[in-house]
């Protein structure tokens, strides 16, 4: 009985030792990736920052362009209209 209950903490022991090297191998990866200012996902993250800070300023111009072309549009749907009433006065619009 002795032997077992031995036997059986030794394997438990084994166990969580194994267990520990493994998670450490994993947390080295993991730090390798991104864990360090000079990581590949810390260059990543910095470049995403510059695109964001860059293009920051678009998003109001795009709003005032959107405007503008929706204005564009009315104005050539009325353009459309009279060519096509000028079309039908001069009788090509049959």
């Amino acid at each position: 009985m002795v032997w077992l209950t031995l036997l059986s903490s030794l394997a438990v022991v084994a166990f969580a030792a194994v267990l520990v090297v493994y998670l450490v191998a994993i947390l080295r990866t993991l730090e390798a990736i991104g864990g360090r200012p000079t990581s590949y996902l810390a260059k990543i993250r910095l470049g995403v920052r510059a695109i964001e800070s860059e293009t920051g300023a678009l998003a109001p111009q795009v709003a005032r362009l959107n405007e503008s072309a929706s204005a564009l549009l009315g104005g050539l749907q009325g353009v459309a209209k009279d060519l096509d009433n000028a079309a039908k006065a001069l009788g090509g619009g049959r």
